[in-house]
């Protein structure tokens, strides 16, 4: 088991910044692929990022692109996304994700997910 957990997300204003965090304990944490996912009210989950398990690999959403950045620390177990140029509609709770497959873009191919951290944006 993998245990995820979010942190960093608030209330910004439009063209602000947040950073999230997620810190991974239990299992160990070698060889997992990272994900970035968010939710809004009423939507499906929707893919934001993912990172290979070197950072050597990293993959955007066309909608975050040039604004968000992935980023992972393997000694503290950690992920983080930076997020800048934010607009009301990054709205959503946004989840971190564990899994074996490279770049995954769809939920079903992650095995851990955390329990998500609200960020709003407001206009």
């Amino acid at each position: 088991q993998v245990q995820l957990v979010e942190s960093g997300g608030g209330l910004v204003q439009a063209g602000g910044s947040l950073r999230l965090s997620c810190a991974a304990s239990g299992r160990t944490f070698s060889g997992y692929a990272m994900g970035w996912f968010r939710q809004a009210p009423g939507k499906e989950r929707e893919f934001v990022t993912a990172i290979s398990w070197r950072g050597v690999s990293i993959y955007y959403a066309d909608s975050v692109k040039g604004r968000f950045t992935i980023s992972r620390d393997n000694a503290k177990n950690t992920v983080y996304l930076q997020m800048n140029s934010l607009k009301p509609e990054d709205t959503a709770v946004y989840y971190c994700a564990a899994g074996r497959t490279v770049l995954a873009v769809l939920p079903d191919e992650y095995d851990y997910w955390g329990q998500g951290t609200q960020v709003t944006v407001s206009s």
